[in-house]
């Protein structure tokens, strides 16, 4: 009994066989593999769920720029204010009293107006613009004077906002922007039918303004391309040519590493160091004007070259050696294979690298303010040496302006400064998808 009992207490089970911890740590790892796929689905939704949000709270406060509030004049051409001595001067008409005849067609509407005080709030239902607008119609036809001419004149930006139904006209006179006689005389222009929103040709046509509803982003566009084209003509050719150079034909020695070091260094330095090499070497040193976009190109140049020499050589890189063998074998010279054989495979991937790192550049802010071009730029700019700002440049701008109607504008502008970005990333990656090869 007790031999029996001693036997069965020193029984020890066989060991595990390797397939049996196999199988029991299967389950442990089927169930992270679970939870990890798990937090990566979670991290895409959060990520798309905030990007939505952006999206959303942009197009919300923005679509409502890309219509603006006219109102409808009937306006007699005085002679006696126009052209007393009837001359037929250009001077005489373009220096002529416009404004005075855009009141007294306002009076005129609303007869019961006789303080001063509501005359300025009655001249404040219509921009200024509606001055230079009659003015721009009578220089381009002088017979027109001594008739009367039907002139839909841009609201004032309040008016605007008002109609847009950004003031709320139940809140009280001192909580809003617009005066109750005001609100009184817009009820009864919309019940004359003589104001209406319309389609905002003057955001895509006029350059900047300090009045909301004359701004408009062709100046800044205008600059942006001439500021890209420089960039675009300067880091390419130096960008593929350093590329070719690097990765093809440069011995491989400790100057060459310190070269690629600093290059990938470069890529990653912070914008604005870019903008405060440009102040202190362009414009400090070289003279170079001032917010032009010849300095900005310069600028943005000396910081999208890393970005494209980067790309470049990764595409030299993706062509098999056996494309430079056989070229070489057949007798090509090392130049000619690159020119004629490896280079032209490599160009989409190039080509790539290259809008993506001007859409890069179409996006900086930083290295810009620190050249000036953040100057305020009424004119459109015919050149890269006149004065300008770009799309960028111009959104900050406005967005720290005060007035209401500037916040829609913000808004529009980066709407458009995104379909840029997003038709550019769309068109790299067409390039590449279009005439990338696998080897």
């Amino acid at each position: 009994m007790n031999s029996s009992a001693t036997t069965i207490d020193n029984f020890t089970p066989p060991p595990k066989r390797t397939i049996d911890r196999v199988r029991q740590g299967l389950a442990k790892r089927k169930a992270a593999e679970k939870r990890f796929k798990a937090y990566g689905l979670i991290a895409i939704i959060l990520g798309l769920s905030f990007l939505a949000i952006l999206f959303t709270s942009i197009i919300s406060k923005g679509y409502s720029a890309f219509q603006i509030t006219y109102v409808k004049l009937e306006v007699f051409l005085d002679p006696a204010e126009l052209d007393p001595s009837n001359t037929g001067d250009p001077e005489v008409l373009s220096g002529a009293n416009y404004g005075g005849l855009v009141k007294s067609t306002l009076r005129s509407m609303f007869p019961d107006v006789t303080s001063r005080s509501d005359k300025r709030a009655l001249y404040g239902l219509v921009s200024t613009g509606a001055d230079y607008q009659l003015r721009r119609m009578v220089m381009n036809d002088p017979s027109l004077i001594g008739t009367t001419v039907t002139l839909w004149a841009p609201a004032d930006d309040d008016i605007d906002t008002f109609m847009k139904g950004h003031i709320d006209r139940d809140a009280s006179e001192s909580d809003r922007r617009l005066k109750d006689n005001q609100i009184t005389w817009v009820d009864q222009l919309v019940a004359e039918q003589l104001i209406e929103k319309r389609f905002n040709t003057t955001f895509f046509t006029a350059g900047d303004s300090r009045d909301p509803e004359l701004a408009g982003i062709w100046g800044a566009a205008v600059g942006s391309f001439f500021t890209l084209l420089v960039t675009l003509a300067l880091s390419f050719p130096i960008a593929v040519a350093a590329a070719v150079y690097l990765e093809e034909f440069a011995p491989r020695n400790r100057y060459t590493d310190i070269i690629e070091v600093n290059i990938n260094n470069l890529a990653a330095v912070p914008s604005i160091v870019f903008g405060l090499l440009g102040l202190a070497v362009f414009i400090n040193f070289f003279g170079l004007p001032r917010s032009a976009p010849l300095v900005g190109g310069l600028v943005l140049s000396l910081m999208t070259l890393p970005t494209i020499i980067i790309a470049s050589r990764a595409a030299l890189k993706s062509v098999p050696p056996s494309i430079r063998e056989a070229a070489l074998g057949v007798g090509a010279s090392p130049m000619q294979t690159m020119l004629y054989h490896v280079l032209p495979l490599a160009m989409p991937g190039i080509l790539t690298g290259t809008i993506i790192g001007m859409a890069q550049a179409l996006g900086e802010t930083a290295p810009l303010l620190m050249i000036g071009m953040v100057a305020f730029i009424v004119d459109i700019p015919t050149g890269v040496f006149d004065p300008s700002t770009v799309l960028p440049v111009q959104i900050y701008l406005w967005a720290d302006s005060p007035e209401r109607a500037f916040v829609e504008k913000t808004s529009a502008a980066i709407m458009v400064l995104l379909a840029f970005l997003i038709t550019m990333n769309a068109l790299a990656v067409i390039l590449r998808k279009r005439f990338e090869r696998r080897w």
